[in-house]
């Protein structure tokens, strides 16, 4: 995947546990519906950068969601990340994605 589209993740905690406080300040800043979170959080998962491990299952749903919701860069690094997903992974984030969505459609019911 080549890494020139990344962006330096804007979420960035301080402390030992900075994996976990990056992940947790992107999901309270995706909930509200902040797109860049969407993006930094799939940067974050894509390549393991902060500490958080790398997972292309959650890194392809955040870029999905960021996709869909207008984020310009987020289709391109979507397709990057699935180039090196199984067509089951794929699916698996996707699924991700419509329950993330259908989660904060009924919060903000």
């Amino acid at each position: 995947m080549d890494a020139s589209w990344i962006k330096p993740v804007s979420c960035q905690p301080v402390g030992e546990n900075a994996a976990d406080l990056l992940v947790a300040s992107c999901l309270a800043a995706a909930a509200a519906g902040d797109l860049s979170a969407y993006f930094d959080l799939g940067v974050a998962y894509s390549t393991g950068s902060h500490g958080a491990p790398i997972d292309l299952i959650e890194a392809h749903k955040w870029f999905n969601l960021a996709a869909v919701s207008g984020y310009e860069d987020a289709a391109q690094c979507r397709a990057d990340v699935a180039d090196e997903m199984t067509a089951r992974e794929i699916a698996e984030a996707q699924r991700r994605a419509r329950e993330w969505l259908r989660t904060g459609i009924r919060k903000a019911a």
